[in-house]
C-alpha cells in the first residue's frame, strides 16, 4: 500500500474520533447530540458543556487535521499525497465511521490542516472570521465565509501546488454542505447568536 494512502486512511480514522462527544461524556452530563445544535463540534460543546470543554474540543479537532498532513510532509510525499492526507481527517470528522457517518461540520479539523499548509492564510482568515463574528454574532457566518475564501488564499500563498487548491475547494464544499441547516436558519432569522 502506498504510504500516502496509509496516512490518508489513518487520517480518516483519527478524524472519526468524536473528541467533543468523548469529552462531554467524561466531564459533564451533556450529550451534545441531544442538546443545542445537536452537533459534536467545539461550538456546540462550548454552548452546552462549558467553555473549557469547548476549547479542548477545538484543540483536539484541530489536531486531528494537523497530525496526518504533518506526518505526510515529514515523509516528503508528493503534494497530491499530502493533500489526500489532509482530506482524510476532514472526511472522518464529517462522516465518522464510529458514529454512523453522522459527524461534525469540519471547521476545526480544516483549521488544523490549513495550519500545516499555510499558517499565513490561517492568520488572515482568523481576522476575517473574528470580524464577521464580532459584527453579526453568528459563528456559522464566519465559518462559511472563511471556508469560501480560504481557496483564494491557498491559491495565492501555495500556488506551487494545484493539489492544495483542489484540497481547499473540497474542504470548502464539505463545510458548506454541513452548514445547510445553519443557512436555512439564517434565512428564517432563527440562527443561534454567539454569546461568549
Amino acid at each position: 500500500m502506498p504510504t500516502g494512502i496509509f496516512i490518508a486512511l489513518f487520517g480518516y480514522l483519527l478524524g472519526s474520533v468524536p473528541f467533543g462527544l468523548i469529552l462531554a461524556k467524561l466531564f459533564s452530563s451533556v450529550d451534545p447530540r441531544r442538546e443545542g445544535s445537536r452537533n459534536i463540534g467545539a461550538t456546540n460543546i462550548f454552548r452546552t458543556a462549558g467553555k473549557t470543554l469547548g476549547i479542548l474540543t477545538l484543540v483536539a479537532d484541530a489536531l486531528k487535521g494537523a497530525i496526518p498532513i504533518w506526518i505526510a510532509t515529514q515523509w516528503n510525499l508528493a503534494p497530491h499525497w499530502i493533500a489526500l492526507a489532509g482530506l482524510g481527517p476532514c472526511l472522518g470528522h464529517v462522516f465518522p465511521i464510529f458514529l454512523g457517518f453522522k459527524g461534525g461540520k469540519g471547521v476545526a479539523t480544516a483549521l488544523g490542516v490549513y495550519l500545516v499548509i499555510s499558517p499565513v492564510a490561517v492568520l488572515i482568515e482568523f481576522f476575517l472570521f473574528s470580524a464577521l463574528v464580532w459584527k453579526w454574532r453568528f459563528i456559522s457566518v464566519g465559518s462559511m465565509v472563511s471556508a469560501m475564501t480560504m481557496p483564494i488564499l491557498i491559491a495565492f500563498f501555495r500556488s506551487d501546488s494545484l493539489a492544495y487548491i483542489v484540497l481547499s475547494l473540497l474542504i470548502a464544499a464539505l463545510i458548506l454542505y454541513r452548514h445547510q441547516s445553519n443557512l436555512s436558519r439564517l434565512l428564517e432569522g432563527t440562527e443561534h447568536r454567539w454569546k461568549a
